[in-house]
């Protein structure tokens, strides 16, 4: 848990880069003692207030806003300048900040015109006051994530400042992350993995975030060839900067400079895997977590991933599969496959949903295990596999038990198939059939052709039933596809 401050860099700060955007409407950079400074001066400014929001566009002011809350011990709350009408109005009623901070020239909706309003600039006199006072506890929270509200209105993840400490120390373990990483991404700043993985990660570390805006084949080369050695990034991102890169022979060798890429917020598919290793001679790390949970495992940079795993659990996090629920109508012998579904204790679990103590109580066992949603299983060398979630991704087709991540995995590997979605739909003679919703790369091919890619790769059983083809998959901001609106 937390035993100092939450950035030891900031306490005695240097000249060293801390954070540089690029990009975006406000390009700049910040050392250590200039960002000390500015957010010194907004931290005095919202001292002693419960709770502030932050406009969490992917900028400088941002990350300074952000720092400023957590130098100040008052819990912030990122908001998606993406959320519509009613996502904003339900995110500011639940959380009631006492002020917005964004970036001064910033047009801010009109549901916020009640808040007392924070200007964040980067280019300010840095405060005088000097360093702010003692920092609350780790059991204090830092920050309220909203979850993306795919299984009703989201819910305010309160995230202990302890917490945030012990999984960015943890992942350090696992990527040998030190002050010397500068770590480049283009993620968005409203989530866990940009913002504190992404964002608070470097600062913990004494090290630099470099934003780049977007992750292009120009942008990244450029980055790397600066001294960027790190790489975070979704698999929408990767999947174009392999397409980016295969054209860009250059970019590829630069980007091979790197010292470590690094996948998450969705499963990163097996040909993708193998164009970027191919391309830039790395092997991706996926990792693994929720916002209720941060990060679980992860790949070690000392070791050679397993493609189709998200790694080992965490130093100090333990995960275990619980088994599924047993089916009535199942068979005997029904195949398991060794699924279970995923739970897990430790430092790095949230404190709780804002607000909602009965939907928090209802989420860890009294033992402490959370329960995370997601089935999965473990492969020979100990790494986590996934294989979906159990409302939309375990399918209970004719007494079995299915991962869709498992089909659409198959079905990825297949050339003509550029993205794929995979169901369980009601069947009156299976209980549910395999569906597949396939985004085709050129031409599409005949639906038995994919059916028989599958079942060459898989048992029979696990064959689509429908092959669908879409023109695209809808997907939100994280790049994850909704399911439900299929």
């Amino acid at each position: 848990m937390q035993t100092g401050p939450l950035f030891p860099a900031l306490t005695d700060p240097t000249d060293a880069q801390a954070l540089r955007f690029s990009g975006s409407t406000h390009d700049g950079a910040l050392t250590y003692r200039q960002l000390a400074g500015v957010a010194g001066g907004v931290a005095a400014r919202i001292a002693g207030l419960s709770r502030v929001a932050v406009w969490a566009t992917p900028t400088l002011p941002t990350a300074v806003a952000v720092v400023a809350g957590l130098r100040a011990g008052v819990p912030v709350v990122p908001v998606n300048p993406k959320n519509g009408e009613r996502e904003l109005g339900h995110v500011l009623s639940d959380s009631a900040p006492e002020a917005i901070l964004a970036a001064p020239d910033v047009a801010l909706p009109a549901a916020l015109d009640g808040l007392r309003r924070v200007d964040v600039d980067p280019t300010a006199a840095p405060s005088t006051t000097g360093a702010p006072g003692d920092e609350p506890g780790a059991d204090a929270p830092a920050l309220v994530v909203y979850t993306s509200g795919t299984t009703g209105a989201p819910k305010g993840v309160v995230l202990s400042r302890g917490a945030v400490a012990s999984n960015l120390d943890a992942l350090a373990q696992a990527w040998a992350w030190t002050g010397d990483d500068v770590l480049a991404h283009a993620l968005p700043l409203f989530h866990v993995h940009g913002l504190v993985l992404g964002t608070l990660g470097p600062l913990r570390r004494g090290g630099t975030l470099h934003h780049l805006g977007a992750l292009s084949a120009t942008e990244l080369s450029a980055a790397v060839d600066g001294g960027a050695t790190m790489v975070f990034g979704v698999p929408t991102q990767y999947h174009r900067l392999a397409a980016d890169l295969e054209a860009d022979a250059g970019a590829a060798a630069a980007v091979g400079r790197a010292r470590l890429l690094v996948s998450g917020s969705a499963a990163l598919t097996a040909v993708d895997h193998a164009r970027i290793s191919a391309l830039t001679g790395h092997s991706v790390r996926e990792r693994y977590g929720l916002t209720e949970t941060l990060i679980l495992t992860a790949a070690r940079a000392d070791e050679e991933p397993e493609v189709g795993t998200v790694g080992r659990p965490l130093p100090g996090t333990e995960v275990r599969l619980a088994p599924l629920p047993a089916e009535a109508d199942a068979p005997e012998g029904a195949e398991e496959d060794g699924l279970g579904g995923v739970e897990v204790r430790g430092p790095g679990l949230f404190s709780g949903y804002l607000n909602l103590p009965d939907a928090t109580a209802g989420t860890t066992t009294a033992d402490g295990w959370y329960a995370t949603g997601d089935i999965g299983r473990w492969t020979a060398s100990g790494a986590l596999a996934l294989v979906g979630r159990k409302a939309t991704d375990l399918i209970k087709s004719g007494g079995y038990k299915i991962g869709a991540g498992e089909i659409e995995n198959a079905l990825l590997e297949h050339p003509a198939v550029a993205e794929v979605a995979v169901l369980g739909e009601s069947d009156e003679d299976l209980g549910e059939r395999v569906v597949a919703y396939v985004v085709a790369d050129g031409a599409p091919p005949e639906p038995d052709v994919l059916v028989a890619h599958v079942v060459g790769l898989l048992a029979a059983h696990k064959r689509p039933r429908e092959i669908r083809f879409r023109d695209s998959l809808p997907r939100n901001d994280m790049g994850k596809v909704q399911k439900k609106l299929l």
